[in-house]
């Protein structure tokens, strides 16, 4: 997130809505995660029953030293391998996503609010487009969105990290966890090396210990980044996945309820993003993976 000291003005990063060449899904079908409350508006109208806020979730169980079923350095390789994979798949699919933003004072009263929802699909050629269905006006007063925003909730707060990039991060096996009706594996996370203009995923993963998924994901973007006219800091997520067309695990909703500590003062901010809706896309035009084109 982001806030001028220069100018006097918090900017806080947040990144619209998944991805271009990867995205997230419709539950058309359930897995074991329970998944959050379906309160999200229809596609095309004004979210009614938009959520305003977030309820907490209730504290796992504890994590278990119990040693996995497989070496650690297998289980990851297989997640990796699942990961590219659902990459691959989601070239292909259409979604709906919905996203909403909220700052609150020092009573925890929200005081501005940023909503979006748009329709994520391809031109007849096979290139994706966004097409905003609702979009009321921006009230956020301490905060301004920007490019480090959008590109982490395209990418790294839904996927945390893709499985071609897996040289780049240690990972480190902590323990067996339930969640849910799920039995997990337990990873942290962290980049080996930093390197200028690229993002990273900083935080915990949870592999699902019989189809060898992540099915959930804690932490946050990395790196902030400080300088002398603005800081950019950025909140801590979790991310859910839900199983859904086959044996892939998708991203389904993303939250945040974190403090970003600026020098300036400190900002309370809750969000939720969710995908739904989501279909193969259908067209007498062969296709591959999706392309970028211009937002319409």
């Amino acid at each position: 997130m982001n806030r001028s000291t220069f100018l006097g003005k918090c900017r806080i990063l947040f990144l619209l809505l998944l991805v271009a060449a990867t995205s997230p899904i419709h539950a058309q079908s359930t897995g074991p995660l329970t998944p959050p409350p379906a309160n999200g508006p229809a596609p095309g109208a004004r979210p009614a029953a938009a959520p305003r806020s977030v309820s907490r979730k209730p504290a796992d169980a504890p994590i278990t030293k119990e040693a996995p079923a497989m070496p650690p350095d297998q289980i990851i390789q297989k997640f990796a391998e699942k990961e590219v994979e659902l990459k691959k798949v989601l070239g292909s699919y259409t979604w709906t996503q919905y996203f909403f933003l909220q700052t609150l004072d020092s009573d925890d009263v929200p005081d501005g609010e940023y909503e979006i929802q748009s329709d994520i699909l391809f031109t007849p050629d096979g290139k994706r487009f966004e097409k905003v269905t609702y979009a009321p006006a921006n009230t956020l007063k301490r905060l301004i969105l920007s490019q480090q925003d959008f590109d982490d909730l395209k990418k790294i707060q839904p996927f945390a990290f893709t499985g071609d990039e897996l040289p780049k991060y240690n990972i480190t096996y902590v323990g067996r966890q339930k969640v849910d009706d799920l039995s997990t594996y337990v990873f942290d996370v962290e980049p080996k090396v930093i390197e200028k203009k690229e993002r990273y995923f900083k935080g915990r993963l949870w592999v699902d210990d019989h189809d060898l998924q992540i099915v959930k994901t804690f932490g946050k973007a990395v790196p902030d980044i400080v300088t002398k006219r603005e800081e950019n800091l950025f909140p801590r997520f979790t991310t859910y996945r839900e199983n859904l067309f086959g044996d892939l695990w998708f991203p389904t909703y993303t939250r945040f309820d974190d403090i970003l500590r600026f020098s300036t003062g400190p900002i309370h901010l809750v969000a939720t993003a969710k995908y739904t809706n989501y279909k193969r896309f259908g067209s007498t035009v062969k296709i591959g993976v999706g392309t970028e084109a211009p937002p319409q």
